[in-house]
């Protein structure tokens, strides 16, 4: 298994200019981004909403690449998502799934099934014509450079530690540094898009 803050680190030297949607990466990404006006760290909507953000923005900006850090709580609650994204054929998204085994941000309860779930697979079933899986941060290392260079959409399955923090949401350590409208008005800034 991987940590989740070492495998976005070596992401971060292949961004590029991609738009980030940091998921449940993002307690981790807002201290490693280099480009924090093109990070949309939406924080925690509904369990799910990350994946169909994520297209729809893709849907939206065709010219941009779009990356997301969804989680598997998210995949296992919006499977919709996962096939939509197939069906819409979004070639600018890479989709990159962190699988700790636990729903982390409700205080580690285990995800049903997870020692057995194979998510690339899943992802196949569902209409992704190209997935991978890893576990070791090496090997990461070396694909996720020609997996950003490569065809999309794609789903990247990435086995990580658990990083729970056991307390009361409103007890937690605040790790945004903007609050969602502030991220978007950036992101609007550096993309020349005009707020309305």
């Amino acid at each position: 298994m991987m940590d989740t803050a070492e495998l976005l680190k070596v992401f971060q030297n292949h961004r590029g200019n991609a738009i980030v949607i940091p998921g449940r990466g993002g307690k981790h990404w807002v201290n490693i981004s280099k480009q924090p006006n093109r990070d949309l760290p939406m924080g925690d909507p509904a369990m799910g909403g990350h994946a169909s953000f994520a297209l729809g923005l893709a849907l939206a900006r065709p010219d941009l690449k779009i990356v997301l850090f969804d989680s598997e709580g998210d995949v296992l609650m919006g499977m919709g998502a996962l096939a939509t994204i197939a069906e819409q054929q979004p070639r600018n998204l890479y989709h990159f799934m962190l699988d700790n085994e636990v729903y982390a941000t409700t205080g580690g309860q285990p995800v049903p099934n997870a020692k057995v779930m194979a998510y690339d697979g899943l992802a196949r079933a569902c209409g992704y014509q190209h997935t991978h899986k890893f576990d070791n941060l090496e090997r990461f290392s070396i694909e996720v450079g020609k997996i950003l260079a490569g065809p999309a959409p794609v789903f990247v399955w990435l086995k990580v530690r658990a990083d729970i923090e056991n307390l009361p949401i409103n007890e937690r350590k605040p790790w945004r540094k903007r609050s969602q409208w502030q991220a978007v008005m950036d992101m609007q800034r550096e993309l020349g898009i005009s707020g309305r």
